[in-house]
């Protein structure tokens, strides 16, 4: 099975853009947070990452443990790395 998978972002990032385009080519399901839209996911991300720096990735593992890959690229290569359901 997936990780559960949510994306820290705001609309006018470029570089969440790119994450949102690979997120789009690739078809994986990814939960949204825009930290400028709900304050409650900006708050989310500080709390679990000391920054508010975006994109961020939360990655929740069946045994429901959580870990944050920040950094567009690497965002990018690891929803490319997923298996093909």
């Amino acid at each position: 099975m997936k990780p559960h998978l949510s994306l820290y972002h705001f609309v006018s990032c470029p570089y969440c853009a790119l994450v949102r385009r690979a997120i789009d080519e690739l078809g994986v399901d990814v939960e949204l947070r825009d930290i400028h839209q709900d304050p409650e996911r900006r708050r989310e991300l500080v709390d679990a990452t000391g920054r508010q720096t975006v994109p961020c990735l939360r990655i929740e593992s069946e045994d429901g443990s959580v870990r944050f890959l920040p950094e567009s690229r690497d965002i990018v290569d690891y929803l490319r790395a997923l298996p093909e359901e």
